[in-house]
């Protein structure tokens, strides 16, 4: 695990970085956050491709599944405080969309069924 505050002070490279987190992508882990401060919201895609936004604050608790396509932006505070958990050591490679003939996605979509 890792704490990230993502904060124009306290992020280096901070309007890249949101950036880069905005672009829909998807990874090859599971990805788990836990809001500690502040809020943001994390966006996902329904089975008919829409977007569906979740709104975290101070207390939640999100995962995402390997091969699903998100993306993540804050509200209008522009800060939040997260721990970052990994299961073993933490991958930060983002494939972003599309990425549809990768394996993890293919097993992702499989498991909707």
């Amino acid at each position: 695990m890792d704490i990230i505050t993502i904060h124009k002070d306290t992020l280096p490279g901070y309007e890249e970085k949101l950036k880069m987190f905005f672009e829909e992508h998807l990874h090859l882990d599971d990805e788990i956050r836990y809001i500690l401060d502040g809020r943001a919201y994390f966006d996902v895609r329904d089975k008919e491709d829409r977007w569906i936004r979740i709104a975290m604050k101070k207390g939640d608790l999100i995962t995402l599944p390997a091969g699903i396509y998100h993306r993540f932006t804050l509200d209008e505070t522009n800060y939040t405080k997260a721990m970052r958990l990994f299961v073993g050591e933490p991958v930060w490679k983002a494939y972003n969309r599309p990425a549809d003939d990768m394996d993890i996605r293919t097993k992702y979509v499989v498991s909707l069924q």
